[in-house]
């Protein structure tokens, strides 16, 4: 699209990012996930400049009791309009970040890349940087046109359909968590421990370098 930067795959060097932070139609998103604390604070106390500011729990998800499970995927309207609000348009390429090893900023990466809108992630995330950090709160955003667009049917799953996939024995389930989660010898956010029976673990941390 005129106007656009490129992004060169899904995910963006520090080096590719401060050659091209002040891009037309290039955005910076910082996204946090603090269970036990807030992710506005963490933001405000150390972002990269003009990143815009996203609380995994707060906008990118509906509360636990409104969906299944925990971090339910908002309808694609209420997503769309927390876009906008944030000032990220059609029009828009977004790189985003997190202080979690990309664990969390993948999140929206996924949603804006899942429905057709380019998005990478910041290889490193915001201990790569390497710049000096602005602090306190995000500047003000004029209001975008995000064009709200359906998850794609064939990209998700539900819980009965994993449930009778296993059962017939054909596919691969991924449990991606940590190990001693997966083995349920500890479980600090859900409320009952272990795995999906028949799940493989693959913890994301095994494709992460120091």
């Amino acid at each position: 699209m005129l106007g656009r930067v490129e992004l060169p795959g899904p995910l963006v060097s520090p080096e590719w990012l401060r050659e091209h932070i002040d891009a037309p139609g290039l955005l910076i998103a910082d996204v946090r996930w603090v269970p036990k604390g807030s992710a506005r604070d963490a933001y405000d106390g150390g972002h990269i400049a003009g990143a815009i500011s996203f609380d995994l729990d707060r906008d990118l998800a509906l509360p636990p009791h409104q969906g299944p499970g925990r971090h339910p995927l908002p309808p694609p309207e209420v997503f769309a309009s927390t876009m906008a609000a944030a000032g990220i348009g059609d029009d828009a390429a977004v790189v985003a970040y997190d202080d979690a090893r990309g664990s969390v900023a993948a999140r929206i990466w996924w949603m804006l890349d899942v429905i057709g809108h380019p998005a990478a992630v910041l290889d490193g995330g915001l201990s790569a940087w390497g710049e000096p950090l602005e602090t306190g709160p995000p500047a003000a955003r004029s209001r975008a046109e995000f064009t709200a667009r359906p998850w794609p049917a064939d990209r998700l799953v539900n819980a009965d359909a994993v449930a009778r996939a296993l059962a017939q024995g054909s596919p691969v389930v991924v449990d991606a968590r940590a190990p001693e989660r997966y083995r349920g010898e500890v479980e600090p956010f859900d409320p009952v421990a272990g795995h999906i029976p028949g799940a493989r673990s693959a913890p994301w941390m095994g494709n992460v370098d120091p």
